[in-house]
């Protein structure tokens, strides 16, 4: 079956992408059976955006759905680095569900990410070799590859695990992000590669499908769904820098490392911002609070899946406007794309400003019979 499959490259696609949506539909439900009679949910505190306990470990889900999809149809004859691909995101499987069960000091967090990242980089050799003229470099050797790729695969693992904080927000941009590498590896015929991004894509449908729509059944994807996606991502995109710097084809991109932080924009930008903001405050850029993007949008919109979906179609933006910015200069491609995203991402955190500067001013002294007949409602800032 999978050899008629390999002739029929869209079908395997189709195939691969629909195995997976069924595991992780079919597995999430015993999975919040499980969560509940273990009371293993995500309780509401402070700084979090949802108000019910809810079964968390929905991570579970989407990594089952997509490992079995990919060791399916995943030939390994034509991507040999799978294994090591998978190796690697055993452990940081293993990270998530601990940390979602018991929690994992950060420091423990990061060493076992940089584990799972060497298994890749030096076993698998998933790792940049050419920054296309970044900075004034092409090739670069051994060590610099190692350490840069290290780097980025980290940020990336972390910025996921930072964004997903309301519902939908990491699994939506999660399906752009691999949608679109799905789509282009599979135009300048690495289908392999496309039939890995779409078991994700798969994968996270289905979750999201629990996650935003279903009140009875809702699950948080947890630590194990955030750390995987962020490796998986990872991985395809430094797949996808390094095979624009050989590829002869009308698909091939200029610009891969500006092009491949606007795929990644929001929770790459985001995160880089709220780091700064920590820093320059004096303060652990770990510090969890509610200064991300989609706090601020939340705040205004009250609405879950409308802030999700405003920020998946900025993200969806910004990759659109890259792909067609793509010849400019390489340097005068980032200013544009770091400019407007720092433009919009104060938005929200002005609006915010605004109506609470109206809220305030609005507010007169009670009379004492106001006092007693109506309580004063809480302001903005109270929430």
């Amino acid at each position: 079956m999978l050899s008629a499959l390999q002739n029929h490259p869209l079908l395997l696609l189709a195939v691969s992408c629909l195995t997976a949506f069924f595991i992780t539909l079919l597995s999430i439900p015993s999975i919040i059976a499980v969560a509940k009679a273990k009371h293993l949910y995500d309780e509401p505190n402070g700084r979090t955006s949802h108000t019910i306990s809810t079964p968390t470990l929905g991570g579970m889900g989407i990594y089952a759905g997509l490992i079995i999809s990919s060791m399916l149809f995943v030939s390994i004859a034509s991507i040999g680095y799978i294994q090591f691909i998978i190796a690697a995101s055993i452990i940081i499987f293993f990270i998530g569900l601990k940390d979602d069960i018991l929690s994992i000091s950060p420091l423990k967090k990061l060493l076992g990410q940089i584990v799972a990242a060497a298994i890749i980089i030096d076993l698998g050799h998933v790792r940049f070799t050419d920054l296309h003229g970044f900075l004034g470099f092409h090739e670069i050797g051994y060590l610099p590859s190692m350490l840069i790729s290290l780097f980025v695969i980290i940020v990336t693992i972390n910025a996921f695990n930072l964004i997903d904080g309301i519902d939908g927000l990491a699994s939506g941009i999660g399906m752009l992000v691999v949608g679109f590498f799905g789509v282009w590896f599979f135009l300048i015929g690495h289908t392999q590669l496309s039939v890995l991004s779409f078991a994700l894509f798969g994968s996270l449908a289905a979750f999201f499908r629990f996650n935003v729509f279903s009140k009875k059944n809702k699950i948080f994807m947890g630590d194990i769904g955030s750390l995987t996606l962020g490796f998986f991502i990872a991985v395809l995109m430094i797949r996808f820098n390094e095979l624009n710097a050989t590829i002869n084809s009308p698909y091939a991109i200029n610009g891969s490392p500006v092009i491949s932080f606007a795929i990644l924009i929001l929770p790459m930008f985001d995160t880089l911002r709220v780091f700064i903001i920590r820093i320059s405050k004096g303060q652990s850029p770990f510090k969890a609070d509610k200064l991300h993007v989609h706090h601020r949008l939340l705040a205004l919109r009250k609405s879950h899946i409308q802030a999700t979906t405003i920020l998946i179609i900025t993200n969806a933006g910004f990759i659109l406007l890259a792909l067609l910015l793509q010849n400019l200069n390489i340097y005068i491609l980032g200013a544009i794309i770091i400019s407007l995203a720092l433009i919009l991402s104060y938005i929200p955190v002005y609006i915010c400003k605004r109506r609470n500067a109206n809220t305030l001013g609005s507010t007169k002294e009670p009379t004492t019979k106001q006092i007693k007949t109506s309580p004063l409602k809480s302001s903005f800032l109270d929430h």
